[in-house]
Parts: C-alpha cells; sequence; structure tokens
C-alpha cells in the first residue's frame, strides 16, 4: 500500500487525543473521521486538528469507502464488539487496551481477526515504550535475564474520571485494564509463558461497584516471578513503575524512561525513532498495514494474556 492510509478514529478522550498527535508525526497517515459521543466537543477537537468528517456514530465512519484503518479509544465495555464491527466492515483495526472485558470477547476478535486477511492489533503500549524496547533487546541479545518483576500501577481514582481528571461516563478496572499491561508485558519479556498467577484484592468501592486495590502474582514457565500491586487509592506518586531484576542488572521503568538501580538514568534516545510510545504502537500498526503483515501485539500474541485475566477473575470471584 503506497497511498495515504486514512484512519478513523473513535474516542475523543485523553487517549484518543495522545493517538492523534502520534499521528501527526507519521507520513502518509491521515485522521479522516472523529468519533466520539459528545457531537459539539468532538467538533471543536476536529477543527483544532483538521479532521473533516465529525459523528457520534461509529458505524457512519465504518460506512466511508476511504477509510483504511480504525482506532479505538472508547470505553473498555465496548472493545470487543466494536473491533469486530471494524473487521466486518472490512476495516484494519487497533483497539485500546484492553482486547475485551471477558475472555469470550476476547477469543471471538481473535476468531474472526485470522480468517479476516486484515490487520487487528491491541494496544499494549508497554511492548513499545523505549524503556521496555531497551530491557527486551538485551534480553534478546542474551545479556539479562529477568529473574523478578514488581510493578506498581499506582492511580487517584475515588471518583470516575479519565487520565485529564475529566467525568468519564463509563468504569475503569484494575484487573480488566490495568492488570493487563503487566500480565502481557511480563510474558512477553519473558519470552516464556505464565504458568501460575494468584490475586487477592481489598474492599468493593460502594458506588463504582469494583475492587480499588488488588495484588497479583505470577510465575513464568521458566521460573521468573512477578509482583504487581495495584491501586485507585493511592494518592500519589501516580503512573506505573516497573523494577526489572535480572542476572546482570536491575533497571527502574517509568513509562518512556529507564534508569538502573542506582537510580543513573539510560539513554534510550537511540532505541527507537520516537520517545514516544503510542505513536510507536501507532507506527507497528501502520507499517503492518503497508507490509500485509502481523503486527507485535496483535490480537492473536495477547489473547494469553486474557486467559490469565480470565483465570484470576475466577479466583477473585
Amino acid at each position: 500500500m503506497s497511498k495515504t492510509i486514512k484512519v478513523a478514529l473513535a474516542g475523543a478522550g485523553a487517549f484518543g487525543i495522545k493517538h492523534i498527535d502520534g499521528i501527526k508525526n507519521i507520513d502518509g497517515v491521515e485522521v479522516v473521521s472523529l468519533i466520539s459521543r459528545d457531537l459539539e466537543k468532538t467538533k471543536e477537537i476536529a477543527t483544532k486538528y483538521g479532521i473533516s468528517h465529525v459523528t457520534t456514530n461509529l458505524e457512519e465512519s465504518l460506512a466511508l469507502k476511504e477509510v483504511d484503518a480504525v482506532i479505538l479509544c472508547t470505553p473498555t465495555q465496548m472493545h470487543a464488539g466494536q473491533t469486530i464491527a471494524c473487521l466486518k466492515a472490512g476495516k484494519h483495526v487497533q483497539v485500546e487496551i484492553p482486547l475485551a472485558d471477558t475472555l469470550k470477547g476476547a477469543t471471538d476478535v481473535v476468531a474472526l481477526a485470522k480468517t479476516s486477511g486484515l490487520v487487528a492489533m491491541c494496544g499494549h503500549t508497554r511492548r513499545f515504550n523505549p524503556s521496555h524496547q531497551y530491557v527486551h533487546k538485551e534480553i534478546t541479545a542474551g545479556k539479562f535475564n529477568i529473574q523478578q518483576m514488581d510493578v506498581q500501577t499506582y492511580f487517584f481514582r475515588r471518583t470516575n474520571m479519565n487520565a485529564l481528571g475529566q467525568a468519564r461516563s463509563w468504569t475503569d478496572h484494575l484487573l480488566w485494564h490495568h492488570a493487563a499491561h503487566t500480565v502481557d508485558l511480563f510474558a512477553y519479556q519473558c519470552g516464556s509463558p505464565i504458568v501460575k498467577a494468584n490475586a487477592v484484592q481489598g474492599p468493593i468501592h460502594p458506588a463504582l461497584g469494583i475492587a480499588m486495590d488488588m495484588s497479583i502474582q505470577l510465575k513464568a514457565a521458566n521460573g521468573a516471578i512477578c509482583t504487581l500491586s495495584l491501586s485507585f487509592n493511592n494518592d500519589g506518586p501516580l503512573g506505573t513503575f516497573f523494577r526489572y531484576i535480572g542476572d546482570t542488572a536491575t533497571y527502574l521503568a517509568r513509562y518512556d524512561d529507564l534508569y538502573n538501580g542506582k537510580e543513573e538514568k539510560i539513554d534510550v534516545s537511540k532505541v527507537d525513532v520516537s520517545m514516544n510510545g503510542i505513536e510507536l504502537q501507532d507506527r507497528e500498526f501502520f507499517a503492518a498495514i503497508r507490509e500485509g503483515r502481523e503486527p507485535n501485539s496483535s490480537v492473536a500474541q495477547v489473547l494469553n494474556c486474557y486467559q490469565v485475566l480470565h483465570d484470576l477473575e475466577q479466583q477473585l470471584a
């Protein structure tokens, strides 16, 4: 494909805007349709970024013949159904993490993607952050092997708001969204499937109906272990922080930045063409479309993550 890839983007919230900003840096790609539930706010964003078509209806965008691909940054509960709708409409699709909020939803997407001949990718961004890419290259070069990962995913969300502090129309979830990042990354970095998983959770929030605190233990087939602590109750510092403890080094990854165990910053600026993990994720999506290949973080590659999440949910139930 040599022509401009034309994209419809669904969800003009915090992450949707991150994708639009990333796509601006990618040659041969144009966002031509923007879909979100608040029409007036969506028009404002579309005007700012020069996007010609605005709607509140995904089906309207899928009906546009010029649209080649769709990026879904919509509420978690809509991901599986919307991904299936995009594939059925003949569009390549990248859905933000998580792929689904049930194992059935995830397996249904993967089954259709396998027969579609289209690129279907899930936004497991940690695979693309330069910090984690650096560690991955050390592992694949045989210079570093994970013994343990210690991960903290901490937010302050006692009310229903997004990453910009704006009110949400849906409820986020520690297990099916935030744990998915680490479950997938741990297996990916180890190059070994997860064979044991345990979880405990704190009290259920009376209004949101979800656990606000959770602890997860994982073990890979190669013997590496992972401890993941998650909270929506933590009043700073906020974000996800990864400690890689290995046989030759210790690394601390904070989004796109990386440090050694002595808190000395490691230069990861030459790891990839950008320091923006979302942009790199999008670059992989569009490269896979042009090259007619399976992308890193395809829906098939990440399915095992959702099997683990399902098993943990059964434990917690």
